[in-house]
């Protein structure tokens, strides 16, 4: 066993959030408050902008009822900033922090961006000669995240997302009449992780279901192929559901749409896609009505249909990420959970090297994508639907969910 250290505890909720986010801080929380090593136990309040002006709450002043209701609400409890951290001083304004506040134990939670943002201050905390142990806790709803099997957050996502596309599809059945195209946008700038999951939405031994049709950022964009698509499904069905990423790229790896230009932001699609894709349609086909919607913001905190088996592994998750720096003495680690080898579904937790995870994205792989580039391939159905098993619970209060509130114990700052 490596040499124990003792100190205080520091977590940090940074970068979008997921619906298990707060799963995961709940099993942190709950580990970290069973071992003497650490001393005190602080979140950081805003994400990594509220770590470089020293904001952190008392975390075990928390009630033992409040940290158990975290697995079951949406968004990041402790506040989170989509700020990255670049230039030196930064890094070395954080170790300035931590040693201030004898941080010994140090939990990043969050996305491909947050686990660089880790090893670069695992880096600056050898550079200072401060002994801190780091790890790196991922969430995704995109499943972007190199390494680990799946991120949590992305079996609520796509359980949220292939509920809403059969939702949706039976209300335009209902109106279609051979001339009714729908299009539902989701997230995903980059990689189909999400619209793939999309396909979830069909029946068992029932292909022809929708999404008819599905766009993914890693197949180059033809609008005259779109429309062929569309006009073929339209002959044999009474409506035609598409789902798009909202990253769309030509063949020369230009965005199709940017969406308006506020949504711009240094170059990246903030959505659009979908809106793009419906007026082609009805602008094009003759007779053809279409329209379209953004599943948004709602794919990735819909807590209240979250997978019960993602809240399940992320809270797991978020005990086992404290376990291996406080009792383990890992560090400059991220936390992956990886399937097991059986036909039926399992999950255990392992460790790699931060620098292992942020080296590339995790991207869909090609041969999960069948050879008419708008469905998915079985493969991916074994390997998503797992994910999405059991409906978590969720407390309601007059038909409405609840949630945890923190009461936010401020830590006195030390620095100026």
């Amino acid at each position: 066993m490596a040499e124990e250290l003792q100190g205080n505890f520091l977590v940090v909720q940074s970068g979008p959030a997921a619906a298990v986010s707060n799963a995961v801080l709940a099993g942190v929380i709950s580990q970290a408050l069973n071992h003497g090593c650490i001393e005190e136990i602080y979140g950081v309040l805003g994400g990594v902008e509220g770590l470089l002006r020293e904001e952190f709450t008392d975390l075990a002043e928390e009630s033992q009822q409040t940290i158990r209701a975290l697995r079951h609400t949406p968004g990041a409890a402790l506040g989170t900033s989509l700020y990255q951290l670049h230039l030196s001083h930064e890094f070395e304004r954080v170790i300035e922090v931590c040693k201030a506040h004898e941080i010994r134990f140090f939990v990043m939670i969050g996305g491909s961006d947050e686990m660089a943002t880790a090893a670069s201050i695992c880096e600056q905390a050898k550079t200072s000669g401060w002994d801190m142990n780091v790890i790196g806790m991922p969430v995704c709803a995109g499943n972007t995240i190199a390494m680990t099997d799946h991120a949590p957050g992305y079996g609520s996502a796509v359980k949220f997302i292939a509920s809403m596309v059969r939702e949706v599809a039976l209300d335009a059945e209902g109106e279609g009449e051979h001339n009714l195209v729908t299009v539902i946008e989701v997230m995903g700038r980059q990689s189909g992780w999400l619209a793939a999951g999309s396909t979830l939405a069909k029946r068992k031994d029932h292909p022809e279901d929708a999404p008819h049709l599905i766009y993914l950022p890693e197949v180059p964009f033809d609008p005259n192929r779109y429309l062929d698509d569309v006009s073929h499904v339209l002959k044999h069905h009474r409506n035609c559901v598409v789902v798009v990423s909202q990253g769309l790229f030509d063949e020369n790896g230009n965005y199709i749409s940017f969406g308006s230009d506020a949504e711009i932001v240094a170059g990246s699609p903030r959505g659009g896609s979908g809106d793009y894709l419906r007026d082609l349609a009805s602008q094009h086909l003759q007779g053809v009505r279409s329209n379209s919607c953004r599943l948004n913001m709602a794919q990735r905190c819909a807590s209240h249909f979250a997978s019960a088996t993602d809240v399940k592994e992320a809270f797991r998750a978020g005990q086992d990420a404290v376990e291996a720096i406080a009792e383990n003495g890992a560090n400059g680690k991220m936390l992956m959970l990886v399937r097991g080898e059986n036909d039926s579904y399992s999950c255990e937790t392992s460790l790699c090297d931060l620098s292992e995870a942020i080296a590339h994205p995790k991207t869909l792989p090609a041969a999960w994508i069948n050879e008419d580039k708008t469905s998915i391939s079985y493969q991916f159905n074994k390997y998503a639907l797992p994910l999405i098993m059991g409906e978590a619970e969720v407390p309601t209060e007059n038909g409405v969910p609840l949630a945890a509130h923190l009461e936010f114990h401020l830590v006195e700052k030390v620095l100026e």
